[in-house]
């Protein structure tokens, strides 16, 4: 994976990170283009962004986000390009998401919004490092 100088999401992002209930995401190729974008859920905690594949490791747009770390997110304001961090391996953190996901969630069936805090799409759990533009 190639190291890139990461930013900040600015305020507007977070907003719209905050309060959108899906977003656009798409890995990039060893050769640098993006593959085919997915609609994913995303959510906002304490200044970053988080995704999860519902469908665990196995999710073909998780895979994806495997080849380089890198790829791009838009929904609303934000149209960035990211990079992918993993989290799975802070416990404390994952609890927290589980309760964003179940609040921001809520209105949804409650067997959807179980797979999305279940055993598999924590395993998956990525924060979105937003890239500096132009780089």
């Amino acid at each position: 994976m190639t190291t890139t100088p990461m930013t900040q999401w600015t305020d507007d992002e977070l907003t719209s990170l905050r309060t959108v209930d899906e977003l656009e995401i798409a890995g990039r190729r060893d050769d640098g283009t993006l593959r085919r974008p997915r609609t994913i859920w995303v959510v906002e905690h304490d200044g970053h962004a988080y995704v999860r594949s519902v469908n665990g490791a196995t999710a073909a747009w998780y895979r994806g986000t495997r080849t380089r770390g890198e790829g791009h997110v838009t929904v609303g304001t934000v149209d960035r390009d990211v990079a992918f961090v993993d989290a799975v391996d802070d416990e404390a953190l994952n609890d927290v998401l589980d309760a964003v996901y179940r609040d921001k969630y809520r209105r949804y069936a409650a067997n959807t919004v179980e797979g999305i805090i279940g055993p598999d799409a924590r395993a998956t759990t990525m924060r979105l490092v937003p890239r500096n533009q132009g780089d």
